[in-house]
């Protein structure tokens, strides 16, 4: 593994996920066991920002320059086995899976997809936004005693109007990211390890999948253990999979091979964004720990449509 240096930008936070880099250079986190959206500044400074029902687990920054987020409906229970805070079961409190809308000016919430194609949402994870606005989202569906319900990967119109499946069922279908041209949507699959890609033909459509080659979206799906969680884009195209058990930032190449493996101080490093003026500037969370970190990054990230950076 390699090995960066890196400086803490802030902790105390419970479980932050889903980071976005904003142009002032303050980050916007998901804090999914405290159940909010926590403004974070670059001195280290936080603040609440929106309080929420339900649990924030992914977001990114809309064509109208709001934030739109998978609330997973506050679906864990929690625990700190080994000493690192992470989902340990099932929540008998879970309100059900939702895409939502926030004003970063006046923080008022709106839902726009509650179900899909006739079935809830369970717990929807990581979200991206095309060039025309539109959002690509993933469910990364549900464990109960003694089973799993499948989410996948969907689509949808920011104004609430429509939303589609595109992929499923995906087993826990986590990080989700577009190629720099936008011909390509990729996911990554938690407990598997793998990685997957996914020819876009349209608005939430890709080429149609051969039931009889399961294996032909599989894009990666490299030696070791390896969970894992959100990724992000870099400008060359390479493809940076934040992993779990053990912490890590996977790097893989356009034709998905391993460019690096990036090892972190925290068993889940479960979300990368990167910003900064020349966006090598890697931001990443350290849930079971409660971090944010920045590091100094290789390679410049892709800037996400519409963050103003």
């Amino acid at each position: 593994m390699t090995n960066y240096p890196y400086r803490v930008l802030t902790d105390g936070l419970e479980f932050p996920e889903g980071p976005v880099v904003r142009p002032d250079g303050s980050l916007i986190v998901c804090e999914i066991k405290k159940r909010c959206l926590t403004r974070i500044y670059p001195d280290g400074r936080k603040e609440l920002f929106v309080q929420l029902s339900g649990a924030p687990n992914g977001a990114a920054v809309g064509a109208d320059g709001a934030l739109y987020i998978c609330n997973n409906g506050d679906g864990f229970a929690w625990g700190d086995p080994g000493g690192w805070t992470q989902p340990v079961g099932g929540n008998p409190d879970f309100s059900g899976g939702r895409i939502e809308r926030v004003d970063l000016d006046t923080g008022e919430v709106r839902e726009l997809y509650r179900v899909i194609d006739g079935e809830p949402l369970l717990m929807p994870n990581d979200i991206v936004v095309d060039r025309d606005g539109g959002l690509w989202f993933t469910d990364h569906g549900m464990r109960t005693a003694r089973s799993f319900l499948h989410g996948g990967l969907y689509y949808g119109r920011p104004d609430g109007s429509f939303a589609c499946t595109v992929a499923y069922p995906i087993t826990t279908a986590n990080g989700v990211g577009l190629s720099p041209d936008e011909r390509t949507v990729y996911v990554a699959e938690t407990e598997t390890g793998r990685l997957y890609s996914y020819d876009i033909t349209g608005p939430g459509q890709i080429r149609p999948l051969d039931p009889a080659a399961p294996g032909m979206s599989v894009f990666a799906q490299l030696e070791g253990f390896k969970r894992y969680d959100s990724l992000a884009v870099e400008a060359c195209g390479n493809i940076a999979v934040a992993g779990l058990t053990p912490g890590c930032i996977t790097v893989i190449s356009p034709d998905g091979r391993e460019v690096e493996t990036v090892e972190m101080p925290d068993p889940f490093s479960t979300n990368i964004a990167f910003g900064g003026p020349d966006m090598r500037t890697a931001y990443i969370t350290l849930s079971g720990g409660g971090q944010v970190i920045a590091m100094d990054w290789p390679r410049p990230g892709l800037k996400p449509n519409f963050s103003g950076l």
